[in-house]
C-alpha cells in the first residue's frame, strides 16, 4: 500500500497535461514543498545529445551521473521492466509529493482527468479518477484545491512507529536507566505505556536486558556505523524505511501521552522532522522527536539528530511550559532524587 502522496495527471495526447503539471509545480514549490514528477514516454527518452561525452559513456554501457553547481542528473540503463510502484518507492523519500504524467491505467489512488478539445471523458479502463477537468475550467486552481485537501490526509496516513531508545551506557547512574523502577514497573514499561496510544507499533532500540513481558515487542540492535542515539534511530529507519518515527529515550520522567500528542500535532506536508526547543534557552531537543522517513537521508549525513535543525524541512516549535518536563533528562542520581521530590512521574 502506498503511504506517500502521489497524484496522477491523465488525459489523451494534447489535453494539456504538461502545461498543468508545470503550473502545479510552480505553485506548490512556492509553498515550500519539494515536488517530484514522473513522466511516461512510450517512444523512448531523448535526454542527452548524441556525441557528448556523457552520451558516449552511456552508450558504452555505463550508468552516468552528471553534477553541476545547482543540479544533478542520473541516467541509468533499465535492467528489467521495473513496475512504477517500485520506482515511486525509491523516489518518495526525496520529495513531499509526486505528480505522475500519463500512466492512466496504472492503479494510482488519486487521478485527475484532463478533457481534450472535444471534451472526451476517461475510458472505462481508467480507474480512480477523482476529478474531471474540462478545457474551460480553471484547471490549475481546481487541481490545487484538490491537492490541498488530499495532501494533508495522505501525509498523515503514513504509519507512525515509536522507537524507544535504551542504548545509552548509563555510567553516571550506575545501572541501565531503562531498568530503573520498583515493583516490577521499570522506566521502560512507563515509556512504552506513554507512547502506545499515539503510534501504530512500538519498537525497542538497542542492546540490554528486556523485561520478560516486553520481549514480544520488536527489538532492534544498534547499527555500527553511527554514534549516540543515531545508532538506534538509523537501525529503525533502515528496518522500516517508509514509516515515520517517534523516537523517545527512557530517561525523561515527565514524558506523557499529552506531550506526545502535542509533538505529533506538528506533522504536516513539507515538515520532515519535529525537534522541539526549550522556551528559555532556545536549545533544540531532538528526543523525544518525530522523524518522517524523508529525513533518513539527512540523518545518514548528520553527526547527531539535532543537526536536522539546520534544514528548512525541520520544525522547531517552542515547548509549552506544561510539557517542559517531557524533555528533561535524568542522567545522575542527584537528578533522579530531585525528580522524585518534585513528583516527576517515575519511580
Amino acid at each position: 500500500m502506498i503511504h506517500y502522496p502521489v497524484f496522477g495527471i491523465c488525459g489523451y495526447s494534447g489535453s494539456g497535461k504538461t502545461t498543468l503539471i508545470e503550473e502545479l509545480v510552480r505553485r506548490l514549490s512556492a509553498q515550500g514543498l519539494r515536488i517530484g514528477v514522473v513522466k511516461h514516454d512510450a517512444h523512448g527518452l531523448d535526454i542527452d545529445r548524441k556525441g557528448k561525452d556523457t552520451d558516449r559513456f552511456f552508450q558504452a554501457g555505463a550508468d552516468v551521473m552528471i553534477r553541476g553547481p545547482a543540479e544533478a542528473f542520473l541516467r541509468t540503463h533499465r535492467c528489467d521492466d521495473t513496475p512504477l510502484e517500485q520506482a515511486l518507492r525509491a523516489f518518495a523519500p526525496q520529495v513531499d509529493l509526486i505528480l505522475v504524467e500519463g500512466h492512466k491505467t496504472t492503479p494510482l489512488a488519486h487521478k485527475l482527468w484532463l478533457c481534450g478539445a472535444e471534451g472526451d471523458q476517461p475510458p472505462p479502463e481508467v480507474t480512480n479518477i477523482r476529478r474531471v477537468l474540462k478545457r474551460q475550467d480553471d484547471r490549475a486552481q481546481l487541481a490545487m484545491e484538490f491537492i490541498g485537501t488530499e495532501l494533508p490526509l495522505l501525509w498523515l496516513a503514513t504509519p507512525v512507529y515509536a522507537g524507544v531508545l535504551i542504548g545509552g551506557r548509563s555510567t553516571r547512574m550506575g545501572r541501565p536507566k531503562h531498568l530503573i523502577g520498583k515493583h516490577g514497573e521499570t522506566w521502560l514499561h512507563k515509556t512504552v505505556a506513554a507512547v502506545r496510544p499515539r503510534v501504530d507499533k512500538v519498537v525497542i532500540l538497542g542492546g540490554g536486558e528486556i523485561p520478560s513481558d516486553l520481549r514480544s515487542l520488536p527489538i532492534l540492535p544498534d547499527v555500527e556505523d553511527a554514534e549516540g542515539p543515531l545508532r538506534g534511530m538509523l537501525a529503525a529507519m533502515r528496518w522500516a524505511p517508509l514509516t515515520s518515527w517517534l523516537f523517545v529515550p527512557c530517561d525523561t520522567p515527565g514524558l506523557d501521552t499529552a506531550a506526545l500528542r502535542w509533538l505529533l500535532s506538528h506533522r504536516k506536508p513539507g515538515v520532515w522532522a519535529v525537534l522541539p526547543r526549550q522556551t528559555e534557552a532556545g536549545v533544540v531537543e531532538p528526543l523525544p522527536g518525530w522523524y518522517d522517513f524523508r529525513s533518513q537521508p539527512l540523518l545518514e549525513n548528520c553527526r547527531g539528530p539535532s543537526g536536522l535543525a539546520a534544514y528548512k524541512q525541520a520544525a522547531t516549535p517552542e515547548i509549552p511550559g506544561e510539557f517542559a518536563a517531557a524533555w528533561t533528562n535524568v542522567n545522575t542520581p542527584s537528578e533522579f532524587d530531585a525528580c522524585a521530590r518534585l513528583g516527576g512521574g517515575r519511580p
